[in-house]
């Protein structure tokens, strides 16, 4: 694999070239190969060749996403070491409470035997993804910054921080939350920060979680507990954030302890494995999604609270309904890059992804205080949808990313 555009020579011109090599941009590279194979198509990532085996998170993959992994070839590479969550448990209380009452419980199935959610590591996800895109022919280049782009009526010219330049009928920038393309592009955001940092990690524990996922709603904020292969979970731990660097910051002994406080000795002794980490959490929403040869897709265009665990889902609904938008207007003869063409993108993408940064940011507003009145009515507010199958059942259809105008990709069909 090359290491700089300078070394590979790519002048282009590509079809598709997409800044980021993350699970959103490495799938609408794989969608848009599988489905259209003479498209060439580029992917270059600013991160130099590796780092992303040694990223120690999970996320939690929707059914739907799977089925969308395994239309595109990748899912019989993940699901080995996929662990399916068959049980979703909420409740809300301090944490100095000696009892944390269950208010909301939910489980099922997609379909017969399909899990409604599974959890990965990050590795393994980008790792099948990587292997995938290099068997049907993605060019990957690794430590290649794009330091500008210009846009003419046929083609967009990109300009490498590492020398070289590259032609594109459509740029995707698919790279974070704080896309450097997207402020490049004079696409502007809504945005706030929440005062709240995630603290990520993994623990081993002594029992088995029986593929149960737990959230508990503290007033600092959610503690999410996710089932992973072996008798390990994944924590995502929401606090205030000059307390969350405090705690990440804290030697061992002192960060188990309060994860213990927090987790509980239900599953018996707990000890953190590998590295932990906080990252501040906000909300980002693109005002516009697309300009002429240029797309938005994943944490670009929309980062939200992890309070639904939905970011990683959004960003796979983002890479599937982009190349079902590009394949069917090549299919037609379409250019790609039209404005007209990527309108279609966006009006597909804009209203689910408003929806979802609203309900994740009254969720958070709502459940990350102890105002008793409050926290009164949202418990019995819980309390009453435990004892509502049919409310249930569409949480479980939410969760497994399965309602809505969902691309064809998302119901494991073929573009």
């Amino acid at each position: 694999m090359s290491e700089t555009v300078r070394d590979t020579r790519l002048s282009g011109p590509f079809d598709v070239t997409i800044a980021g090599a993350g699970y959103v941009g490495l799938a609408v590279a794989v969608a848009l190969r599988h489905a259209r194979p003479e498209l060439d198509i580029l992917v270059v990532d600013a991160a130099p060749e590796g780092v992303w085996q040694r990223d120690g998170r999970a996320s939690a993959i929707a059914a739907a996403a799977a089925r969308m992994l395994h239309q595109l070839g990748c899912w019989h590479e993940i699901a080995p070491e996929a662990q399916p969550i068959t049980d979703m448990v909420i409740t809300d209380s301090r944490t100095s409470d000696p009892v944390r009452p269950v208010f909301l419980t939910f489980g099922g199935e997609a379909a017969p035997g399909e899990p409604f959610a599974h959890m990965v590591m990050n590795r393994d996800l980008t790792g099948a993804l990587r292997r995938r895109a290099a068997e049907l022919g993605v060019e990957i280049v690794q430590d290649a910054a794009v330091d500008g782009f210009d846009t003419d009526p046929g083609s967009v010219a990109i300009h490498f921080a590492g020398g070289g330049t590259s032609r594109t009928r459509l740029l995707v920038a698919a790279d974070g939350v704080k896309s450097r393309l997207r402020e490049m592009a004079g696409i502007r955001t809504v945005n706030w920060e929440y005062g709240q940092s995630g603290i990520v990690c993994t623990v081993a524990h002594e029992r088995p979680h029986n593929g149960r996922a737990e959230e508990h709603f503290l007033p600092a904020g959610p503690f999410a507990t996710l089932p992973l292969k072996g008798n390990r979970s994944s924590i995502v731990w929401t606090e205030r954030t000059g307390d969350a660097e405090r705690l990440v910051a804290e030697d061992d002994f002192v960060f188990e302890h309060e994860l213990e406080q927090r987790f509980g000795l239900k599953l018996g002794e707990i000890h953190v494995e590998g590295p932990r980490r906080a990252w501040p959490l906000g909300l980002t929403l693109a005002r516009d999604f697309v300009r002429p040869r240029f797309a938005l897709a994943g944490d670009a265009a929309h980062g939200i609270h992890p309070i639904a665990g939905q970011g990683l889902n959004l960003g796979f609904k983002d890479a599937a309904a982009l190349a079902q938008v590009v394949v069917e207007a090549d299919r037609l003869g379409e250019d790609i890059g039209a404005l007209g063409v990527l309108h279609r993108y966006e009006r597909w993408r804009r209203f689910d992804t408003l929806q979802m940064g609203v309900t994740t940011d009254v969720l958070n507003r709502l459940f990350s205080n102890d105002f008793m009145p409050l926290r009164a009515a949202r418990d019995i507010g819980l309390g009453l949808v435990d004892r509502m199958p049919g409310m249930k059942g569409f949480f479980v259809r939410q969760a497994s990313g399965l309602t809505g105008s969902a691309p064809r990709l998302l119901h494991g069909e073929a573009i």
